[in-house]
């Protein structure tokens, strides 16, 4: 259901709220290696999440990327919204341009509550619930 960027964009979110108690703030390399993507799409994608507020850079020598305790408390839907916008839990399970209740495919009514689930998992789970596992050894980003 998630673009890969979007996943990527995930991961580098939850990677920088993982530094948030240190102060640190991350460079796009540092990110890029740690979460196990290209530079290049984790640099593209960084911008879009600081134009949309959901991370902040900071420019020089002591600059990067970080967030804020505010942004660490925010729902992943916020991630989600930024890189793949919200139509993505409205789209047929098919790909179905004319899918609706009116008008449904196959698999309309399963992948309809299948896809409310999911989006209510992103609205419900904040940045910092999935760094703690992080944090603790219990879950990774890489692999």
């Amino acid at each position: 259901m998630l673009s890969n960027t979007c996943k990527t964009a995930i991961k580098a979110v939850i990677f920088l709220a993982t530094k948030i108690e240190s102060g640190d703030k991350a460079a796009v390399r540092e990110i890029a290696e740690h979460i196990g993507a290209s530079e290049h799409t984790v640099g593209k994608l960084l911008q879009t999440l600081v134009k949309q507020g959901v991370i902040n850079s900071l420019k020089g020598p002591s600059g990067g990327f970080y967030l804020s305790g505010k942004q660490k408390d925010q729902p992943i839907i916020n991630i989600v919204n930024a890189i793949d916008g919200q139509q993505i839990f409205k789209e047929c399970g098919l790909g179905l341009s004319q899918c609706s209740s009116l008008h449904p495919c196959p698999i309309h009514d399963d992948y309809k509550q299948a896809r409310d689930l999911i989006e209510n998992l992103f609205k419900n789970k904040k940045v910092h619930d999935l760094c703690v596992p992080v944090n603790d050894g219990f879950a990774y980003l890489f692999g």
